[in-house]
């Protein structure tokens, strides 16, 4: 009787309330896609500095929070909106050559660990500085996106979210087609593949290296507007890295079609999970149920949907 009450509670009853409530079921779905696709413009700065170095940059999150701060920064200090942006882009441009003078420059050819290490002290640093700049309160932003509700077929939706989601699908497009189609983007995975092959061939892997750093901060910075916008700008914004980690390992870290992929799929699946199952354990399952489900995919796919599978020779 207990096997046939808990079925009851994962499968049956869930089917019974979707069907009996489709439109309910639909809102909760487009609400997993939207929230996916904010966790995957995350994703998409950790990808792109794997890409180009192979390693995971565990300072990603901290580069939303720099970003967001310095964009709410420079607008309390009175500039316009369109000058605090093209300020802050500025700011993460030099951000991302100062990261290839003192750091990267230095550990060319080190083992993964020592460039991942670096990027964790990279990240008390980003956040450090960032406080002591613009102080540690919680911010609100306000770039005067739309953020009402409108209903569609008897769906409510949300204008905020539907602004996210179109400029995290264009930014997704233009980088796909910057890494496939164009020259820079080759030369980038060819850096990741092997630094000194690279610079054999006449690759400047310090130019690469700033680029893509650069454009890893413009990613953090949308991602950081996006965020801030919704829930303000505060420390807790580079927390949103640990939740980019699931996306990562569903979609695979060297695909930027994968990384919105992934977190459509956790975006969707900690949704459905939190209203439908929420009577098997009590609730909260929103907060856990990503790791979970990455943790199925490292049992039996841990390259992801879309990655690339290695295979050494020895």
């Amino acid at each position: 009787m207990e096997i046939i009450s808990f079925l009851n509670l994962v499968f049956v009853n869930p089917l019974v309330e979707i069907f009996s409530y489709p439109i309910f079921f639909a809102e909760v779905v487009i609400s997993g896609l939207l929230t996916g696709v904010m966790y995957s413009l995350v994703a998409l700065g950790f990808v792109l500095i794997f890409k180009a170095s192979g390693v995971f940059n565990f300072a990603q999150g901290a580069m939303v929070l720099f970003a967001a701060l310095n964009l709410v920064g420079f607008i309390e200090q009175g500039f316009p909106i369109w000058l605090a942006l093209l300020l802050t882009i500025i700011v993460m441009i030099i951000l991302a050559f100062l990261i290839e003078r003192f750091m990267l420059r230095h550990l060319i050819n080190q083992e993964d660990i020592i460039l991942f290490m670096a990027t964790i002290g990279l990240t008390f640093l980003l956040q450090g500085f960032g406080e002591t700049l613009w102080g540690s309160n919680v911010k609100p932003l306000d770039l005067g996106i739309p953020n009402q509700s409108f209903e569609v077929a008897g769906l409510l939706l949300n204008e905020f979210d539907l602004f996210a989601a179109g400029s995290g699908a264009i930014l997704v497009g233009v980088l796909a087609v910057f890494f496939h189609y164009t020259r820079i983007g080759r030369a980038l995975r060819a850096v990741a593949d092997d630094h000194q092959a690279a610079m054999a061939v006449g690759i400047p892997l310090k130019t690469i290296w700033i680029i893509v750093w650069s454009v890893a901060g413009f990613v953090g910075l949308v991602a950081g507007i996006m965020w801030g916008a919704k829930s303000g700008v505060q420390f807790s914004l580079s927390l949103i890295a640990l939740k980019a980690l699931p996306v990562l390992i569903l979609g695979g870290f060297t695909s930027v079609p994968g990384a919105i992929v992934g977190g459509l799929i956790i975006g969707v699946g900690e949704k459905i999970a939190e209203i439908y199952w929420r009577p098997l354990v009590g609730g909260a399952i929103e907060n856990w149920f990503a790791y979970v489900l990455a943790l199925a995919f490292l049992l039996f796919r841990p390259q992801g949907l879309f990655g690339e599978r290695i295979i050494e020779r020895v």
